[in-house]
């Protein structure tokens, strides 16, 4: 299974300059735990996640002062489309991170996270001796 049968086609993409607030309050409705970053003037594509604003809060900074270019990972892995699902959560595993942009041609494409890889190698039935609520 490649990473094109796993990754989510429906980007959050941010500015630099969305608030650490702005960017936790369109990730929360969305759902998902990472924005891609599109910065020109500092090297161009970039990853916000979760874990990032949290840091920031934890660290007593302001979420509606804090902007997401000082919280962004710019030195990031992506990942190709025709990847294996293996290669990138060794990739994840190797990094220390849940989420990959997947680059194709130089453009983003995509993103795929821990969970969509999970998703995919796990069959999408209920797991033997667990039942459901209601049963």
């Amino acid at each position: 299974m490649l990473v094109r049968d796993a990754m989510s086609t429906v980007i959050l993409t941010l500015g630099p300059a969305h608030t650490l607030r702005e960017a936790a309050t369109l990730m929360s409705a969305r759902r998902i735990g990472a924005a891609v970053v599109l910065d020109p003037d500092a090297g161009g594509i970039g990853i916000l996640t979760e874990r990032d604003v949290l840091n920031s809060v934890g660290l007593g900074q302001d979420p509606d002062t804090e902007r997401a270019h000082a919280h962004t990972t710019t030195d990031v892995v992506f990942a190709a489309p025709t990847w294996t699902l293996e290669e990138a959560a060794r990739a994840m595993t190797h990094g220390g991170f849940r989420h990959l942009i997947v680059l194709d041609h130089g453009e983003v494409a995509g993103i795929v996270s821990v969970r969509d890889i999970i998703r995919r190698w796990i069959p999408d039935r209920e797991p033997a001796g667990l039942a459901r609520a209601g049963s």
